[in-house]
């Protein structure tokens, strides 16, 4: 089928080659005109889609949809042309001559500028969306505007050297070669004969390139408007919404009643884990299963899941989806928002300063807590986070660094590999259980971050795609951290809780893998060894409606605090049965107004001047 779309462009290439520049008369000549142009442009489109565009599977007529048919068609057609213009040019049927038109300096000079400038912010525009897009996936308006406006150091070389790589060099080239065609002066003339005709003057092509850069300018904004639903921050900060501020069960005026002896708690956050990695029995989309160790570890312990089946996970909520807003969701039990100010989050005593966390609320009842990141803390504000709220030890990149963990000048993927990162949280875990006191410790791993995962030099790598090894070997990874926690003196006394921190933004491997726009992914979620006496049957793990946001009060219940009302926050502990907010009210509308602006958010949680003046007047 594509070869005939091919042969189909071929022809009407050759056709137009004949009437307009070989001038073919005899039927033998035309013939062998248009077998030429179809042995050149046939092979060629063909190996340019296939290489250069790396379209899968283009000669299975059968895996394509109408659409690819029309693109295949369309670009055949394009090289078809270009090759077409290229031998009117050889054969000096299309000429190209300097323009007699009388120089207009400043005017064209200030039209020439305007017009670069034009295309280079459309070009811009439409490359670091599709960039984004294909690094980070779904990214929303939200939180492009607080990746934007919170600290970027440390991000992961290979993350930077791809924007470099594509929408940097990509901008600068097209914008070059516009650059070039909009201040050259030349007219195109098309030779019949003895006879010329002026086809394309310079006034022509100086009306043309200002058209075609104010169109790139509009296509790149409206593109990236579109593909990044910047709608949101319309909303964020021109339309208000109470019902966060209807719905917050403020965490400090909750009473909560503890256990006799404090449960542990081991909060592990795994890089982008999900459900969909597992088979397609399992609710996963694979035919081979990444995480055989993790989903035994599923059917070991409480998982909350969102269909009739066992596995499944939390909805993709406004303000979730992306590693410090899932912490900050299971820490505050709140959404993050779209910052009130530029450095709401990223300076120190600036981040959600009115929130109180669960690191604040285990530090009142004397926990040790200590957090360990293989990349650094730096990255997105998360020290600003933990140095805020609770007296955590954060142990990041740097500080392995300092503390001889590693060597002083190492640095993979996004810090040190994960194998490292196990093993250091098992000398830190025994330090925190020697010290007598009930402990917290949370982790997050990074070997499955975009793009492409990391996996470290001679571990197994069974899989084409390099994503799917990376998981693969993650799942290997926490399985022997967790063989190693049941066999220690303490793990009798203590919650696990294991989660990823959102979807994955791995775009490559699910073209790859070719999953469907209709399956709906969903993050790993387990709760090992919560405390006795907890309700986990099928009433309040199945068809449940939740998100990140419910694992604040769900975690202190699996360790057996009793929460009056069964919510912190916006979250519902999930263990009581308690209809979630979104059960409440439906996970579209629920979505809808936390993009709007929180009068309760704005004025108490990102400002702790107008939180503090509440509570005293209460």
């Amino acid at each position: 089928m594509f070869i005939l779309f091919a042969v189909l462009a071929a022809t009407i290439c050759a056709a137009l080659d004949v009437f307009f520049v070989t001038g073919r008369e005899k039927v033998s000549l035309i013939i062998r005109a248009y077998v030429r142009d179809l042995l050149v442009i046939v092979p060629t489109s063909l190996a340019f889609q296939r290489y250069v565009l790396k379209y899968e599977h283009f000669l299975n007529s059968a895996a394509c949809k109408t659409g690819d048919f029309v693109k295949f068609f369309l670009w055949s057609l394009a090289i078809g042309l270009l090759v077409l213009v290229v031998k009117a040019l050889v054969r000096r049927v299309l000429l190209v001559e300097p323009s007699k038109r009388p120089k207009r300096p400043k005017l064209a000079m200030a039209l020439r500028i305007v017009a670069v400038v034009l295309f280079f912010l459309g070009m811009a525009a439409y490359t670091g969306t599709v960039w984004g897009k294909e690094v980070f996936g779904n990214v929303t308006g939200d939180q492009l505007l607080i990746n934007l406006t919170s600290p970027t150091e440390d991000t992961d070389p290979a993350v930077m050297m791809s924007g470099y790589e594509g929408p940097v060099f990509q901008t600068l080239l097209f914008t070059a070669l516009f650059g070039v065609l909009i201040f050259s002066r030349f007219e195109l003339r098309y030779r019949k004969k003895e006879k010329t005709f002026r086809i394309f003057p310079e006034l022509a092509k100086r009306i043309l390139c200002i058209a075609l850069a104010a169109g790139m300018l509009v296509f790149g904004v409206v593109y990236g408007i579109n593909e990044f639903d910047l709608g949101q921050l319309y909303n964020a900060y021109m339309l208000k919404s109470k019902m966060i501020d209807e719905n917050y069960a403020e965490p400090r005026e909750v009473n909560l009643a503890w256990p006799e002896k404090p449960r542990n708690l081991i909060h592990i956050y795994l890089e982008s884990m999900e459900y969909s990695f597992t088979t397609k029995d399992k609710s996963g989309y694979m035919d081979k299963d990444l995480i055989p160790n993790l989903m035994q570890v599923a059917d070991e312990g409480v998982v909350f899941s969102d269909t009739d089946l066992k596995y499944g996970g939390p909805q993709v909520g406004t303000g979730t989806q992306w590693s410090i807003a899932s912490m900050v969701n299971q820490l505050t039990g709140l959404p993050m928002k779209a910052p009130g100010k530029a450095n709401t989050y990223g300076s120190k005593g600036q981040f959600l300063p009115g929130a109180y966390t669960l690191g604040e609320i285990l530090e009142a009842q004397g926990y040790e807590q200590t957090v360990m990141f293989g990349a650094s803390a730096n990255f997105g504000g998360l020290r600003y986070l933990f140095e805020t709220h609770g007296n955590w030890k954060i142990m990041d990149f740097y500080y392995a660094r300092q503390n001889g963990l590693i060597p002083s000048d190492y640095k993979v993927n996004w810090g040190y590999e994960d194998d490292k990162l196990f093993e250091f949280a098992k000398d830190e875990i025994t330090r925190l259980y020697n010290t007598g006191k009930p402990f917290n410790f949370t982790m997050e791993t990074a070997d499955t971050h975009c793009p492409d995962g990391y996996v470290t030099p001679g571990k197994e790598k069974p899989f084409e795609s390099p994503y799917a090894n990376a998981v693969w070997n993650s799942d290997k990874d926490v399985m022997a951290f967790l063989e190693w926690l049941k066999e220690q003196p303490f793990y009798e006394n203590t919650t696990v809780v294991i989660i990823g921190d959102h979807l994955s933004m791995e775009t490559k491997f699910f073209n790859f893998y070719e999953f469907p726009e209709t399956y709906e992914r969903r993050q790993y979620n387990v709760i090992l060894n919560p405390a006795p006496g907890l309700k986990t049957d099928e009433s309040v793990t199945r068809n449940r409606l939740w998100a990140n946001w419910d694992m604040l009060p769900t975690i202190l219940a699996s360790m057996g605090v009793k929460i009056e009302g069964e919510r912190l926050g916006i979250g519902t502990n999930l263990f009581s049965g308690e209809k979630t907010i979104y059960e409440q009210y439906g996970v579209k509308k629920v979505n809808k107004e936390f993009e709007k602006a929180s009068p309760l958010y704005t004025e108490r949680i990102l400002n702790v001047d107008n939180l503090l003046d509440a509570m005293r007047k209460k």
